[in-house]
């Protein structure tokens, strides 16, 4: 599970950006200013910092500079302020990307799943298990060395899957999460996915379940 440390002084706001983080799968660290924040991200394995610009004890600015001292995880920002000058100051310390207050939250978690996408080792672009390779950057799915023609929305359900081994997803969580939030469409979408899914990677070594009641769970020969 990946880490995001979410530093904000706005005691509500934070609480509902760690909410959202946490129905995105994601493991939530939360500091109310600057210094928790260093002694956090100092004592835990971080996969991306959100850092709110205006904080106490230690700004967000100054939290970036430190970071980028020891680490070139990536940095998203908070601000109220939209000014190019504070854009380009923020970019000169390190940080990767910016969100201006106010903001929706399907908004940022899109900008928190894009940056950690960007950020993935190259020796890490390729996953492999069973007879499946999945080449993350490329988006290609191969199966015993062929490729599998997956549509975009099979390709994340794959990938879904994959980040989720051996987790029964609710049908629900599954929505939310390939779909969106603001999917109204007909549930049973998901089961004609998964079943097209299921026939293009039969001999991958993997096995997309049924959980009576719940959803789906999969499972991998060798993860």
């Amino acid at each position: 599970m990946q880490t995001v440390l979410i530093a904000e002084d706005e005691t509500k706001l934070r609480e509902i950006v760690v909410k959202y983080l946490v129905k995105e799968g994601y493991n939530a660290l939360q500091a109310e200013d600057g210094e928790m924040a260093m002694e956090l991200f100092d004592s835990n394995e971080v996969d991306l910092v959100i850092l709110d610009v205006m904080m106490p004890k230690m700004d967000g600015w100054s939290c970036c500079r430190e970071i980028r001292k020891k680490s070139d995880v990536p940095i998203l920002m908070l601000t109220a302020r939209a000014e190019e000058n504070d854009r380009v100051f923020g970019f000169e310390l390190g940080a990767d990307d910016y969100v201006t207050k106010p903001f929706s939250n399907r908004e940022l978690m899109m900008r928190v799943k894009s940056l950690i996408r960007r950020s993935v080792k190259t020796e890490e672009a390729v996953l492999e298990a069973g007879n499946i390779k999945i080449n993350v950057r490329a988006h290609r799915v191969l199966l015993n060395g062929k490729e599998v023609d997956l549509s975009p929305k099979e390709y994340d359900l794959l990938m879904l899957f994959w980040e989720n081994v051996d987790t029964a997803l609710t049908r629900e969580t599954i929505i939310d999460k390939v779909w969106g939030y603001d999917y109204y469409g007909d549930m049973r979408t998901i089961d004609t996915h998964i079943k097209r899914l299921r026939t293009k990677i039969i001999d991958g070594g993997c096995e997309i379940q049924t959980v009576r009641g719940i959803g789906y769970r999969f499972v991998m020969e060798d993860k």
